[in-house]
């Protein structure tokens, strides 16, 4: 039945050509694995699944929501809140220990390569202090990136685009295991370590989410540990609500910024919110901080002052000698026109960079020489511009920490050394703090130049790192030369205070970058402790974002589209009431009959060419030709559940009674559902019958085929479904629409494009 609109198929995108070259390359080595993976942004991979945010209300269900009463609902609620003050302690501890693991071994190899560099600088030589460095670097990012590389690549990066996918609704695979949380925080503290241009901020997010999937389960898959707790919140809904609270304790944990954390969970992380979880996910950053805040207040020897809320803690601003005048107003906003450039440029490179390494460096072994070319480059890139610079500043009265002299007179220090010889969440706090005239305008720029390309080059690499600090400090350098400018113009006037602009460059830059304006607004207000600045950083921001979107999309956005995830966004694209139901969904549907063949069923869930998860169910009635009314639904894990545990009986006698299965037992399965392949069926069990009536869903969401795609999608994205069920007028079954056939349209350049679907 075409119809015309359906001859009219948006512009089907065919796969990218490969370089003729590579070609004759490939043809005269034959390998196994192939040079080159063709990969192309207009994809969409098949092998993400959804996860099931919508309750199968079967019979089971409905009689065990019948069998509580009030004062078990009660319990569930504390339970929910106490779940969220464990999140809290335990994402604050692990914060701890990332920044306590980190300041000593960085402290270690910053004293070393100093002592080396006095010694050196005296007698001559100092190419081996340069190799000593870059040595130390590539071998402690190496360890970083080997583990990474090797034994759970999904901890690579930031892991803010895979959180940000598991909320909307995406199965990423082992995104919130113990195993990914061990790695990033080992992977954190070595690259950190490591001398990289990244941070230990956004990792934190990951972090948490995982500490929120784990605790909220009550057991742990990876360490086969039971603990038989927590059993009502074995299902995806619940866990996702945990997740969104486990990410706002991560920012909390790691800026200090409760009420910042609940506002990134809601903007950029959950897709799905209500009234309740705001209570509870603000509860848990105000723990996660609180819990930072004293553990750090005891290590660092002074138990009653809770003065370090954050791993990141930029100082206080003085609000008497910091104010703005409303001439300043046109400048911030013109900070926030630059970051937004500067931002979609940094985007723009890193994508072509991130298409690169898709195709070209997807081993492991290559990965992690990358990554170790990247540190050594690093250590190379910032000795050189210590060596060359000549800007020196007396010692007394400034706050470094390792002040290298190099060939500055006695009781001077080198300042672009504060710069690169430092953890870069330091290196923020000198640009922020320090009086005017500590740096020279040359180093400023050559470092925010070289800083630049370094933090480019550096995300995506596969360590576990942020992009938040590198942002942060580009940013802050080049705001502080652009307040030097301003003073140099004013003849040295009192407002141009040249570390106010250096804090509303910093918040461009990270803006044009990542895209987030309220919560970023309310972060940087809460680490710096300052009210005042509310309203220049939001503006700021707000002209980075709109900026920024003109040219290109945030970062976090580009590298999901990158790793071709079905990703739904808050609405469907804005030209598509065109299309219908009838062109979006998938056909043919495999059904299943209410009382079906043991062997029917172990035959549709093995055939790999289809690889569905939900079955519609149908009346069965075995005289008629035509295809029966819809009855309901029933999901793959589901059926494997009933083959698991021998939920059949005899042709004969149909009302034999048969072993009462529990919700218990498919809760006890998940997440991790046997696959078909591993359960065993003989041949006088295929003959049985298995009756699916109380196990189905009987009340699944449909809609007519006449429905339009907007409408569709947003039944399908408010309620988090997984599958949508199209009928006729006769309510049988058509088609189903899946997260990969409402994701498949979007905008692009020339209006509505269709991706293809790939393997990949």
């Amino acid at each position: 039945q075409l119809t015309p609109s359906s001859l009219l198929r948006i512009g089907q995108l065919s796969n990218v050509d490969l370089n003729e070259d590579i070609h004759e390359l490939e043809t005269e080595v034959p390998r196994q694995r192939p040079n080159e993976i063709p990969h192309n942004e207009k994809l969409l991979s098949l092998k993400y699944e959804s996860l099931d945010y919508d309750n199968s209300e079967n019979q089971l269900f409905l009689e065990e929501e019948r069998r509580i009463n009030h004062a078990a609902f009660r319990t569930v609620e504390i339970k929910r809140w106490v779940i969220c003050a464990m999140i809290g302690i335990l994402t604050g501890l692990v914060a701890c220990f990332i920044d306590i693991v980190v300041e000593n071994l960085a402290g270690f190899k910053y004293r070393v390569v100093k002592d080396n560099i006095d010694k050196f600088t005296a007698k001559g030589g100092l190419s081996f202090s340069l190799l000593l460095w870059a040595t130390l670097n590539a071998s402690v990012v190496m360890v970083g990136s080997l583990i990474v590389a090797f034994i759970e690549p999904v901890a690579a990066g930031s892991g803010i685009p895979q959180i940000k996918c598991y909320l909307n609704g995406v199965k990423i695979p082992h995104v919130v295991r113990l195993k990914t949380l061990v790695i990033k925080v080992c992977g954190v503290i070595l690259s950190v370590v490591g001398g990289l241009a990244v941070g230990k901020e956004g990792p934190m997010i990951h972090s948490g989410s995982v500490i929120a999937a784990g605790i909220s389960q009550g057991r742990s898959t990876s360490l086969k540990r039971d603990f038989k707790i927590f059993e009502y919140f074995r299902r995806d809904t619940e866990k996702r609500d945990f997740v969104s609270a486990g990410a706002a304790a991560g920012v909390s944990a790691a800026f200090g910024a409760p009420v910042g954390g609940v506002l990134f969970s809601l903007e950029e992380g959950a897709s799905f919110w209500n009234q309740f979880l705001t209570w509870r996910i603000f509860f848990a950053s105000m723990i996660s901080t609180f819990t930072l805040n004293s553990v750090l207040s005891v290590y660092h020897g002074n138990a009653w002052d809770l003065s370090s809320p954050g791993l990141i803690n930029f100082g206080r601003f003085d609000s008497e000698k910091m104010g703005y005048t409303i001439q300043e107003i046109p400048i911030f906003i013109f900070m926030g026109v630059v970051g937004g450039i500067l931002g979609a440029l940094f985007n723009a490179l890193n994508y072509w960079l991130t298409m690169f390494r898709i195709r070209y460096i997807h081993r492991p072994c290559l990965q992690v020489v990358e990554a170790m070319l990247v540190a050594a480059v690093t250590a190379t890139v910032g000795f050189v511009m210590i060596y060359c610079s000549r800007d020196c500043q007396p010692i007394q009265g400034s706050s470094v920490a390792y002040p290298l002299q190099l060939f500055c007179a006695d009781g001077e220090y080198n300042s672009m050394a504060t710069a690169f010889f430092n953890t870069p969440e330091k290196s923020v706090v000198n640009l922020f703090h320090d009086p005017p005239g500590s740096y020279n305008p040359m180093t400023l720029g050559m470092f925010t130049l070289m800083y630049f390309f370094l933090a480019c080059w550096t995300y995506g690499l596969t360590v576990s790192a942020g992009v938040f600090i590198p942002s942060l400090l580009i940013g802050a350098a080049w705001g502080r030369l652009f307040g030097i400018s301003l003073s140099y113009l004013t003849k040295g006037s009192i407002w141009a205070d040249p570390g106010k602009y250096a804090l509303m460059g910093a918040a461009a830059q990270l803006g044009g970058i990542v895209r987030m304006t309220l919560s970023l607004t309310v972060i940087m207000m809460e680490a710096t402790g300052n009210v005042t600045y509310g309203f220049p950083i939001m503006l700021v921001l707000m002209t980075a974002k709109i900026v920024g979107d003109y040219f290109v999309e945030g970062l976090y956005d580009m590298h999901i589209q990158l790793q071709s995830v079905p990703f739904l966004h808050w609405e469907a694209p804005v030209t598509s009431h065109s299309l219908t139901a009838r062109e979006v969904m998938s056909t043919p549907v495999t059904c299943l009959r209410r009382i079906e063949r043991v062997g029917t069923v172990v035959d549709i869930l093995s055939d790999t060419s289809s690889n569905h998860n939900g079955f519609p169910v149908v009346e069965s009635n075995p005289d008629t030709t035509q295809v029966a009314g819809l009855r309901g639904l029933i999901l793959r894990s589901q059926l494997i559940v009933l083959l698991k545990h021998k939920v059949f009986v005899e042709r004969t006698n149909l009302n034999l009674v048969r072993r009462r299965l529990k919700l218990k037992d498919f809760r006890d399965a998940y997440p991790r559902f046997p696959p078909i392949q591993s359960i065993h069926v003989s041949q006088d069990e295929r003959e049985c019958m298995i009756d699916l009536s109380e196990f189905m869903n009987p009340s699944p969401y449909t809609v007519p085929q006449e429905a339009s795609l907007p409408r569709v999608f947003k039944l399908f994205r408010a309620l988090g479904l997984r599958h949508l069920v199209v009928v006729d007028n006769r309510n049988e079954v058509v088609g189903m629409v899946t997260r990969k056939d409402l994701a498949r349209y979007r905008l692009g350049k020339e209006g509505l494009e269709e991706l293809s679907l790939a393997q990949t």
